[in-house]
């Protein structure tokens, strides 16, 4: 990755967004010559991440590989001599390792999947919000791009933390988010792979019933074990990528005591092992496995898996628990505000188009109110509340205020009554 001289944003010289463009207030800020990320939501055009983005610090440095790429070329062949691999048995999908062979003649994992069209319309709406984040996001997101770091987004729900791993996806064309939900129950395993051990073993058995002729063998031999692991969101993110996966850590402040400890390590070494792969290498020194992304597959070469383009990551936490100092350290931190009535508009008019009715725009207007006096909520509850207003559902006017009552319900049970 080079750096390309003056920058091109989102398809247009020197910055300017182009005829038309509809940036918010001058309040919003012009863009800084350094950034990447603009925040209009609007993808890059006429240019790619690979050519605009710096290379990365060396200590952020990574050189993982894909040592059986799709096309069987000569790179990949010694990429596959380099890890004590045979030449010949790995198609499409590569294997993971390390000791990469440098330059841009590494192979590298297939590009990421296109975005998950639904699943972007649901958090971004129809259209780009037609204004720029403020500009201390786009500082901090550009930050954590150059640096490789992983991003911390703090503030209440509603105020887009995790649309916000969504739109840098949509504007860097970084493909399909890979999305990690967290909960009490979450472990670092979790995000990384999913072992069957118990559907391999019942594999096995019925195998045995099936043929009489089987040999008497009582466990399952290491041929068959990638039809049983699969990579988690956490884990497909760390594969060998070219261009970085983008990826969500949703809701981190549920998470057990011990995960932001064990995830700073991943971070660091930007590298994992899989013991159950570790512990057949000398047999199996290659196996495919399933990846989070429907429908594809990637070969782990000796059990270790080791990234070379560090993935973006959005950790969002709704401020609900402190994280470890060491943790802290490492990440970049950012926190949303709530959003203003012009922010608010633009999120009616992504998600409906109908910022101009009278009725949306007098909503708005209420809801900041509301908001302020419930102690804070959701952009979605006024999607909510002026998709009823302005759909043919047409709620009847004696009932309205107890209706909007209910949908602009507060968040928790603290603040003003």
């Amino acid at each position: 990755m080079t750096d390309a001289g003056p920058r091109r944003h989102n398809g247009h010289a020197n910055g300017d967004p182009g005829p038309g463009a509809r940036l918010g207030p001058p309040s919003g800020g012009i863009p800084r010559p350094w950034w990447i990320y603009q925040g209009t939501g609007r993808p890059l055009h006429d240019v790619s991440l690979e050519e605009i983005l710096p290379p990365p610090p060396p200590w952020r440095t990574f050189n993982g590989f894909s040592p059986g790429p799709a096309d069987g070329s000569e790179a990949g062949a010694r990429a596959l001599s380099d890890a004590g691999l045979p030449a010949e048995g790995l198609s499409a999908g590569g294997a993971s390792g390390h000791g990469s062979p440098e330059g841009d003649e590494a192979p590298t994992e297939p590009p990421a999947p296109p975005e998950d069209e639904q699943d972007a319309a649901r958090r971004l709406g129809a259209a780009p919000l037609g204004m720029r984040s403020d500009p201390e996001e786009a500082d901090v997101v550009n930050a954590a791009l150059i640096l490789r770091r992983p991003l911390l987004v703090t503030g209440r729900p509603g105020t887009g933390k995790s649309t916000l791993a969504y739109r840098i996806s949509r504007e860097l064309g970084l493909g399909r988010v890979l999305r990690w939900p967290i909960t009490t129950r979450t472990t670092l395993r979790s995000g990384l792979y999913d072992y069957d051990a118990v559907g391999r073993v019942h594999a096995a058995a019925a195998g045995q019933a099936a043929d009489p002729e089987f040999g008497g063998r009582q466990e399952p031999g290491p041929e068959d074990i990638g039809d049983f692991l699969q990579l988690g969101p956490l884990g497909t993110a760390m594969l060998p990528h070219r261009l970085p996966r983008v990826l969500l850590i949703d809701e981190f402040d549920k998470s057990d005591i011990d995960l932001p400890n064990d995830l700073l390590d991943i971070f660091e070494a930007g590298e994992y092992t899989i013991p159950e792969l570790v512990r057949i290498r000398s047999r199996r020194p290659a196996v495919r496995v399933l990846t989070d992304d429907p429908d594809r597959s990637a070969v782990i070469a000796s059990g270790r898996v080791r990234c070379r383009a560090f993935p973006v990551v959005v950790i969002t936490s709704n401020d609900e628990r402190e994280f470890p100092p060491a943790f802290l350290r490492r990440c970049l931190q950012l926190r949303l505000p709530d959003p203003d009535t012009d922010r608010l508009a633009a999120i009616v008019a992504a998600h409906l188009g109908r910022a101009d009715d009278p009725r949306a725009l007098e909503l708005i207007q209420m809801f900041v109110e509301r908001s302020r006096l419930e102690g804070g909520l959701a952009a979605d509850q006024l999607l909510n509340a002026v998709y009823l207003v302005t759909s043919q559902a047409r709620v009847p006017g004696p009932d309205w205020e107890e209706l909007l009552h209910a949908i602009w319900h507060r968040l928790d049970a603290a603040g003003p009554t």
